[in-house]
């Protein structure tokens, strides 16, 4: 089972889904919000759906998440990419089985290095076209195991 919302003008999560899938929230692995008008997501879609091993919400009007994504245990992958983060959702940090974060094309200016050098799983973290100040880009290198990929500085996205 796999809810594709994308590209439905959704300013937010439809509260009648919870309702409708009230009994298979534990099968549901994916969910796709992308390209919507999303500004939040609350902390009860977080707790509904936490066995989600993949959540795409690229292309909408994210700034922050709820502190309740670390009920996401199982998640595996996110993309928050074209949204509008400023701070890096530390949040995120706490998920012992995320491996893929993919924050391209936001605010983001600084990264908490350290604690993503410490998370498990961790393989990819995109943050092309962000403006990363230059101590993260000296920093990340030497201590993460992971993919940490960034534009060179001063890159501009491709427009959309």
């Amino acid at each position: 089972m796999m809810p594709n919302l994308a590209e439905c003008k959704l300013v937010s999560f439809p509260i009648g889904i919870y309702k409708v899938l009230r009994n298979v929230t534990d099968q549901i692995h994916l969910i796709t919000l992308a390209n919507n008008e999303l500004k939040s997501l609350t902390s009860k879609f977080m707790t509904t759906f936490c066995q989600l091993r993949e959540l795409r919400l690229e292309g909408n009007f994210l700034h922050r998440l709820p502190n309740e994504v670390n009920t996401l245990q199982h998640l595996k992958a996110i993309d928050l990419s074209r949204n509008q983060f400023h701070d890096f959702p530390e949040q995120l940090t706490t998920l012992p089985a995320l491996e893929t974060i993919n924050l391209e094309e936001n605010e983001i200016v600084d990264v908490p290095v350290e604690k993503l050098a410490a998370m498990p799983a961790l393989r990819s973290v995109n943050l092309r076209f962000n403006p990363l100040n230059a101590e993260v880009r000296v920093i990340a290198p030497p201590l993460i195991k992971f993919d940490m990929l960034m534009s060179p500085e001063g890159a501009r996205a491709p427009p959309r």
